[in-house]
């Protein structure tokens, strides 16, 4: 790696929460000295190990294997007492440095001294693949295994509620505002809103489990760890409805007012999926990438929750302008703008590393949502 690189590299570690003695290559222990839950529960090892893939000559498909060893065992070692696993990741060419992370669950807890190697292409079954780099070694602790299974370099621990929370203050903060300008009962739209907001995030976990248990995810931690936007728009959207005539508001009006909160609350809130390690886009050797995490792969990406958050944005300060200068209350402005974030939405999926769902329902929903935008545009136009 020439200077120039080797600089940018160790930038760009510290970004990530790597030492720049450490950014070239190397092995560290994930930790979390929360002496509370240190020790608590169920209990796991994080181990990173990073590289630079052009030091390396790797490209295209590589593989680290981790191995380990517990250092305080005072007896015989058994099965959970040692491990070896191999993790396997897609490299682009020149995507500059990348780290891998990966947990062990079923050991015992305690001290342990850890090993990873990158490992070359396979070789033939008569002998092993050799390695690329000389192995990294490091020792650490076991911690607390909900914490370990979301710790990993770009990605912050509690970035992701922490800027929905602030998204959602922002949200009912402008529907307020908007409330008080249309003369509605604010405290009743605020409690209505609240409630829909709360089951609008169930059912953005119930959507998310329900798609990725399509696609064949059995692991119940992984069904439960998400939430898809769309699960909420729905939920919430269901709540409000019946929210509002229980409260006696008019259903139409209260949509209207929503929609420009709604949307600046997903501008800040894919700030958190950027910096909390979902969401994330493909990988990528474009210097426009920006170095973030899947909490497995740290590597440069195509930084697609920003463009989404810039879309989010640009399309509720025109819905803001809408309700608080022309007439609403007929749902025309929340249709509108929930059909142009989806269309912005799906235009942007390819960009991210998830894979869809089906063959042919991105189309199909780039295709309806254009359709609800342009029949929504052509109505609002008639009845103004």
């Amino acid at each position: 790696m020439n200077a120039g690189k080797r600089t940018d590299a160790l930038r760009i570690s510290r970004t990530a929460g790597i030492r720049s003695s450490e950014a070239s290559s190397g092995l560290r222990v994930e930790r979390f000295d929360w002496e509370t839950l240190a020790e608590t529960g169920a209990q796991a090892l994080g181990l990173t190990y990073w590289f630079d893939p052009q030091a390396a000559n790797v490209s295209g498909p590589a593989t680290v294997r981790f191995s380990g060893r517990r250092a305080d065992c005072k007896r015989k070692p058994g099965p959970r007492d040692r491990f070896s696993v191999e993790e396997t990741l897609e490299i682009p060419p020149g995507a500059g440095p990348v780290s891998v992370t990966t947990r062990i669950r079923d050991i015992n807890p305690g001290t342990w001294e850890t090993t990873a190697v990158l490992l070359g292409a396979q070789a033939p079954r008569s002998r092993p693949p050799r390695p690329k780099v000389a192995p990294a070694s490091a020792s650490g602790t076991t911690a607390y295994a909900p914490i370990i299974q979301v710790r990993a370099p770009g990605a912050r621990f509690g970035a992701w509620p922490a800027l929905v929370g602030i998204g959602a203050v922002v949200g009912l903060v402008v529907q307020g505002l908007l409330a008080r300008h249309l003369h509605l009962a604010v405290a009743r739209v605020e409690v209505v809103s609240l409630v829909a907001a709360a089951i609008g995030l169930l059912a953005a976990k119930a959507y998310y489990a329900i798609g990725h248990y399509a696609t064949g995810e059995r692991s119940m931690r992984e069904l439960l760890s998400g939430a898809c936007i769309q699960g909420f728009v729905l939920g919430a959207g269901a709540a409000l409805a019946a929210g509002t005539q229980i409260a006696g508001l008019p259903l139409g009006t209260v949509l209207d007012l929503s929609a420009p909160g709604l949307l600046f609350g997903m501008t800040i809130g894919r700030y958190g999926c950027f910096f909390g390690g979902c969401c994330v886009g493909r990988p990528t050797a474009s210097r426009w990438g920006l170095w973030s995490s899947d909490r497995r792969l740290w590597a440069r990406r195509v930084p697609v929750q920003l463009f989404e958050s810039t879309a989010a944005l640009a399309i509720g300060i025109a819905a803001l302008a809408v309700a608080w200068n022309a007439p609403v209350g007929h749902a025309e402005l929340f249709a509108g703008a929930m059909a142009a974030y989806t269309l912005a939405r799906q235009l942007l999926f390819p960009l991210r590393a998830v894979s869809r769902h089906t063959s042919h329902g991105w189309r199909l929903t780039i295709v309806a949502s254009a359709a609800a935008l342009l029949a929504d545009v052509v109505v609002a136009l008639i009845v103004g």
